[in-house]
């Protein structure tokens, strides 16, 4: 396929993929209310638990609700289109893969869009136990109040919502470099110290927040996932060897069966 024609064929999966997103806006749009209630849940929860607590959310200017509407659709409408503008990413780049790669990055997609949605919901309900805890650290004082700006507040369900779903995506990662051979199986266990230690790492660093239960929160389940991935790279790394024909491992001082 010529470069014009790769760009053009770009331009259409993106043009897809933005009305996509855009569509889904409009319908987070005409259903901002529950959404809204949904993502303050939690907020109301921990002021159900903690009826003496002074916390309040504030929109602060008159163009506050309107922006925060609009980011929260928008929000709402990445999410629900996900397997559609995912989808245009696989359909962009399975054309230059061979038949067999077809086959495999098919399968990945297919685990790509649940993990992702399994991810975020996972978030959404450790969301309240994350707030307690972090709430938890206002004082108990008469001059002391937790007043925090919307943006702020929903910004941080957000960032935290999408950094689960996108971080439960790693096990695909490593699957996918080890059914193309850049990973073993073997590697990935061998290497589980130092792997653990780094998604410890980045879950300080992609949680929003400082604290170690939420690092936990994100940590914890992306250790089960990366060893179901080590177990699935064993998998796939024995049945490549028991697929490997012999004479490849013939030393080279000595004649092969070709020979």
């Amino acid at each position: 396929m010529p470069l014009k024609a790769h760009f053009i064929e770009l331009r259409r999966r993106l043009m897809i993929a933005a009305a996509a997103v855009v569509v889904g806006t409009v319908v987070g749009w005409i259903y901002y209310t529950p959404i809204y209630e949904h993502l303050s849940s939690p907020f109301r929860e921990y002021k159900r638990l903690h009826p003496e607590s002074v916390i309040a959310l504030n929109f602060g200017n008159p163009t506050a609700a309107f922006s925060q509407q609009l980011s929260i659709s928008i929000f709402a409408g990445i999410l629900m289109t996900s397997p559609i503008w995912l989808w245009q990413i696989w359909a962009f780049v399975v054309p230059g893969l061979t038949k067999r790669e077809k086959r495999i990055s098919g399968a990945f997609f297919s685990a790509t869009v649940p993990l992702f949605a399994a991810g975020c919901a996972f978030g959404y309900y450790t969301l309240p136990k994350a707030l307690i805890i972090l709430y938890g650290f206002t004082p108990d004082e008469d001059t002391s109040s937790n007043i925090q700006s919307t943006t702020d507040y929903f910004t941080f369900v957000m960032r935290f919502i999408f950094a689960f779903g996108a971080s439960w995506l790693l096990p695909v990662v490593l699957v996918a470099l080890c059914a193309i051979g850049v990973l073993t199986g073997r590697q990935m266990l061998r290497a589980w110290r130092p792997a653990v230690l780094l998604i410890f790492v980045a879950a300080a660093v992609i949680t929003p927040t400082p604290d170690p239960f939420t690092m936990f929160l994100l940590a914890g389940p992306l250790v089960v996932l990366y060893f179901g991935a080590c177990g699935i790279g064993m998998l796939i790394t024995r049945k490549r060897e028991q697929a490997r024909p012999a004479w490849l491992d013939t030393p080279e001082d000595q004649a092969s069966a070709l020979d």
